[in-house]
């Protein structure tokens, strides 16, 4: 994600099990297409995209988008340390997807620490959900969402329901973030940086509270 043209930041990495969606959701996304058959993601894919988060704040989103598959897991896994916001993705129709979304999380708050990621949760592929095919009921994901302290949104690609939605909260969530200092600007670090100085003031003027110990930042949310 950037905070200016210019500037290298953090980014935004795709989560979830094999033939969730992950894809669709960002064609859907960036380009507001939806094809019924896409090739499985090999490895990580990259997209862009811009988005005005406030009035003369544009920012530059970078998208990683993971392959779900194991035997590619060591490859993602290596883009987790350089990313700051996280969509976690399960399909609505299939309940294993649901429970591995723990073992997503988990995963990658595991290699950042002790930094933040933000998080949001998507139950996707809604349009079969509401065709009876669902498999994991609302209430199920919400409390999920719950215990992983972040907000559940429910997408199709396929009829662009909440898809802008389901993005957009998380960039702005991300970007609240770095004006908070719950997701810290770091010299050296290969992480957020901001141009903006207007972002910079506002942060600035946001963190003047005394910051919590060390030791009792959550690395995720």
């Amino acid at each position: 994600m950037f905070l200016s043209d210019g500037d290298k930041a953090k980014l935004i990495i795709m989560l979830g099990d094999s033939t969730v969606g992950k894809s669709s959701l960002l064609k859907r996304y960036t380009e507001d297409m939806f094809l019924e058959s896409i090739n499985e993601t090999v490895g990580v894919d990259f997209y862009v995209h811009f988005l005005e988060v406030e009035p003369g704040v544009r920012v530059k989103l970078q998208f990683w988008d993971t392959a779900g598959q194991e035997r590619f897991r060591s490859v993602t896994r290596s883009y987790y340390r350089n990313s700051v916001g996280g969509l976690l993705v399960f399909d609505l129709t299939n309940q294993a997807s649901f429970d591995h979304i723990k073992e997503w999380h988990a995963e990658v708050c595991d290699r950042v620490q002790p930094h933040k990621v933000v998080f949001i949760l998507v139950g996707h592929k809604s349009d079969l959900a509401t065709e009876g095919q669902r498999a994991v009921s609302r209430a199920e994901a919400e409390t999920l969402a719950g215990q992983l302290g972040t907000l559940y949104v429910e997408a199709s690609s396929k009829t662009g329901e909440n898809v802008q939605e389901a993005f957009e909260l998380l960039a702005r969530r991300v970007y609240q973030g770095l004006l908070s200092g719950e997701v810290e600007l770091r010299e050296g670090w290969d992480g957020v940086k901001c141009s903006a100085p207007r972002a910079l003031q506002l942060r600035a003027s946001l963190s003047q509270p005394s910051a919590p110990p060390k030791n009792s930042k959550k690395c995720c949310g």
